[in-house]
C-alpha cells in the first residue's frame, strides 16, 4: 500500500493575517484562495512539493458545529491549543531569522531538545503553534 499524506489541516481567524504568515514569512506557495472575506479556504504547500499542502480554513464554518463548540474553537484558538503542526528544514537558524523578521509570535528559539532533535517553535497569526526542527 501507498499513502501520502496529501493535505492537513489549520484554523484561521484572519486570512490575510495567515496568508502573509504562511506565504511571506514561511515562503509557502499559494495553491488555492477561494471564497471571501473571513471564509476563505487557502491551500499553501512549500516549494516544490506539489504533493503536500496545508488548507488554512474558517473552523467555524461547518454548519454542523454548536455554537457551544464555535465558543469552545475560538476559546481554544485564541489561547493557541487548538492547532499545531511540525515542520522540518536544512538550515533551522536561516528559517528563524527569516520568520522572526517576518514578526511571527516567538514560542521557542532554536534549541538542542533533549529527545534528539534541534527545533524551534512560532505561533501563526490564528495561534497555531507552528514547531520547525533541524533535519539532520
Amino acid at each position: 500500500m501507498d499513502i501520502t499524506i496529501h493535505t492537513s489541516y489549520l484554523p484561521h481567524d484572519d486570512p490575510d493575517a495567515s496568508l502573509a504568515f504562511w506565504r511571506d514569512a514561511l515562503g509557502f506557495e499559494v495553491r488555492t484562495d477561494v471564497g471571501s472575506g473571513t471564509m476563505r479556504w487557502i491551500t499553501v504547500g512549500p516549494k516544490g512539493q506539489p504533493g503536500t499542502s496545508i488548507l488554512l480554513a474558517p473552523p467555524t464554518a461547518d454548519p454542523g458545529i454548536t455554537d457551544d463548540e464555535r465558543r469552545v474553537i475560538t476559546e481554544m484558538m485564541s489561547k493557541g491549543t487548538y492547532g499545531w503542526i511540525q515542520l522540518a528544514t536544512e538550515n533551522l537558524d536561516e528559517a528563524f531569522e527569516r520568520i522572526q523578521a517576518g514578526g511571527a509570535e516567538v514560542v521557542q528559539e532554536p534549541t538542542e531538545q533533549p529527545y534528539g532533535v534541534r527545533d524551534c517553535a512560532f505561533r501563526d497569526p490564528a495561534g497555531n503553534l507552528v514547531r520547525i526542527q533541524q533535519l539532520r
